[in-house]
């Protein structure tokens, strides 16, 4: 339709060299025509134009002082994309390669994720371009604190309420935690991720693997099928492969696969849990020491991944969990699963399949959760996380992970039924996109032009 090419043409124009914010946008985009079709009030009240801008864009300087005593210097993004059905709620990421295109492409997916939720958040991200690897523990805090500087401005328990992402885990939200209540003297709800000592919920670290592994088998449940005894291809080794990885095993399936920025493992045998968990979460080592304490694994460097392809994907497997990063599996590895036997992909990162990929899937009509659908886990255990904070109680893990398989069953229920509702019942990129945009746009209609 030509609104999509429009709307893109403009963002080139407002919002330049942002590759990843247009994919996303035209993502959805393209989603949306039938139900424009369908009712033309979107269009009346130009609701593509004004949720595709943020309501608010910070950028900041973040300057601190290395173990040297020398002083460096990072960029600072926090960007409130949409604040229609709640406060702004979306992650912190902390990564070399973050850009303002970056922040922008999460929180805009970060929008219709929490839509789907059901839950009262609205859309935002932020982060820098500060790198924690190879960090002490020192710098890292003199880093959050004054990253925490500027931040502290523009958050509250019912402003804005950050979390963490790929390189802000438990002791970078520790630190920003202590920063903010330092500042302002409030001890309040204005974060989640906490640990679970001052304020974290348990089951947040899970939440997110957790949570597409739920997605994963509600989609094959719909289809007569589960996840018991199926070989699984797994990428990532953070805090979502890691129990992306611990839920597959607990219902009877074997992930043998994990990977990191410089190369994968692949152990035929199943990935050793407590093994990675050590190396990854207590020891903050690179992959590489799996295979020296782990006879059945192979360690393959990216630089010998088949060209074009990421060497994970390569793997058979009845189903694949993309749990890294963006743009991680492209059409080729997208071929190359469905080649080997692939039944489905549930995405444990945000928009980690290209569009090519994305394609590819649905055209195969294999069992595929977008991310803004079977990762939402993570963001709506942060909401139980402000949920038990407001009432100053901690749930069981059993509570709140009984929540969580409600939340994911829910999130694919609404997504199975709009893909339904407009004739194709095997899409649910176009039902999560048109169920989670329907909510946030009326809720704007309803509250006038702002």
């Amino acid at each position: 339709m030509p609104y999509v090419a429009k709307t893109i043409d403009y963002l080139k124009v407002s919002s330049p060299a942002q590759d990843e914010f247009y994919q996303a946008a035209e993502e959805v985009l393209n989603s949306l025509r039938p139900l424009f079709e369908r009712e033309k009030k979107y269009l009346k009240h130009n609701i593509i134009d004004r949720i595709v801008e943020p309501e608010r864009q910070i950028f900041f300087r973040v300057a601190w002082l290395d173990d040297a005593g020398e002083v460096r210097v990072n960029k600072g993004y926090r960007i409130q994309f949409n604040s229609a059905v709640g406060p702004y709620k979306g992650g912190l990421r902390f990564h070399p390669s973050v850009t303002a295109g970056t922040i922008k492409f999460l929180g805009f997916e970060q929008i219709f994720k929490n839509s789907l939720s059901g839950l009262a958040i609205g859309g935002a991200k932020g982060g820098s371009n500060f790198d924690p690897k190879g960090k002490s523990d020192n710098e890292i805090m003199r880093f959050c604190q004054s990253f925490m500087n500027e931040l502290y401005r523009h958050i509250g328990s019912t402003i804005d309420v950050p979390a963490g992402d790929i390189g802000v885990g438990g002791r970078e939200i520790g630190y920003l935690y202590g920063q903010y209540k330092r500042l302002t003297g409030h001890y309040e709800g204005v974060l989640t991720g906490k640990k679970v000592n001052w304020g974290g919920s348990l089951a947040r670290t899970e939440a997110t693997g957790y949570g597409a592994v739920y997605f994963a088998e509600n989609m094959l449940h719909a289809h007569g099928d589960s996840l018991t005894g199926k070989v699984c291809t797994v990428s990532g080794s953070g805090n979502v492969a890691i129990y992306t990885i611990e839920k597959l095993q607990q219902l009877g399936a074997k992930a043998v696969t994990v990977s990191d920025s410089q190369g994968m493992i692949y152990d035929p045998e199943g990935i050793d849990l407590a093994l990675l968990k050590d190396i990854k979460e207590v020891r903050r080592e690179r992959l590489t020491a799996y295979t020296a304490e782990r006879k059945s694994a192979k360690y393959t460097p990216v630089s010998e991944y088949p060209k074009g392809q990421n060497g994970v994907w390569t793997v058979p497997c009845q189903a694949a969990f993309p749990s890294a990063t963006q743009n991680e599996l492209n059409g080729k590895d997208a071929d190359t699963l469905l080649k080997n036997g692939c039944l489905c992909v549930s995405e444990g990162a945000n928009m980690p399949s290209t569009h090519e990929a994305m394609q590819r899937f649905l055209a195969a009509k294999i069992c595929y959760g977008p991310g803004k659908a079977a990762n939402a886990g993570g963001v709506s255990t942060s909401q139980l996380e402000m949920s038990q904070n407001a009432s100053m109680q901690q749930w069981r893990f059993e509570e709140v992970d009984t929540k969580l398989q409600g939340i994911m069953r829910g999130i694919f229920r609404i997504s199975s039924e709009t893909a339904k509702e407009f004739g194709e019942p095997h899409n649910l990129v176009l039902g999560a996109n048109i169920a989670g945009f329907r909510k946030v746009a009326d809720s704007m209609i309803d509250q006038g032009v702002v």
